[in-house]
Formats: structure tokens, C-alpha cells, sequence
């Protein structure tokens, strides 16, 4: 049951990363939606296997990490341009 939640919470976020990949909000919280349901996968894991789950603490930090500067470049990029559509900026292509 809960591996059927999970593989679809990851589908989705997958379908909707690839779908939206012009629009650069909606790609970083798709983001964020793949790395929760690995983090609930892993979680999953290693409390069924009976191992410890510091290993936790270290993914949770380092997606906090990555949405922290996925948000400062999204801000840096709304400062510059004034929209965060990926396909508006001259200087990516």
C-alpha cells in the first residue's frame, strides 16, 4: 500500500517536472515533491531493514540545501528579467 503511495507521489512529481519545464517555480516544487517521496521511500527502507535512521537527517538537509538555492535563483531571476519563464531569458540559450 504504502509503496503504491509512494511510486505514484514520485510518478507524478516525474510527469509534472517534464510537463511544466518552462516555468521555473512550478519545476522547483515538483522537485521538492520527487525528493519527499524519496524521503519517504528511504524512511520506509530503513525502518523495515532495522538500521539507523541518521542517514535521514543528511538527505533531509541537503534538500533543504537545494530548495534554498533553487528559490535564490528563482528570485535572482525574477529580479533580472521580471518573469521566471525559462524560454524568455536570452542569455540561457
Amino acid at each position: 500500500m504504502y509503496l503504491f503511495l509512494i511510486s505514484s507521489v514520485f510518478l507524478s512529481g516525474m510527469v509534472v517536472y517534464s510537463s511544466k519545464r518552462k516555468h521555473l517555480l512550478l519545476m522547483l516544487l515538483s522537485l521538492e515533491f520527487i525528493l519527499l517521496s524519496l524521503f519517504m521511500n528511504l524512511f520506509l527502507y530503513l525502518s523495515m531493514m532495522n538500521y539507523e535512521l541518521f542517514f535521514l537527517m543528511i538527505f533531509l538537509s541537503m534538500s533543504v540545501c537545494e530548495g534554498a538555492l533553487g528559490l535564490s535563483v528563482l528570485v535572482s531571476m525574477v529580479r533580472t528579467y521580471g518573469n521566471d519563464y525559462i524560454m524568455t531569458f536570452s542569455s540561457l540559450w
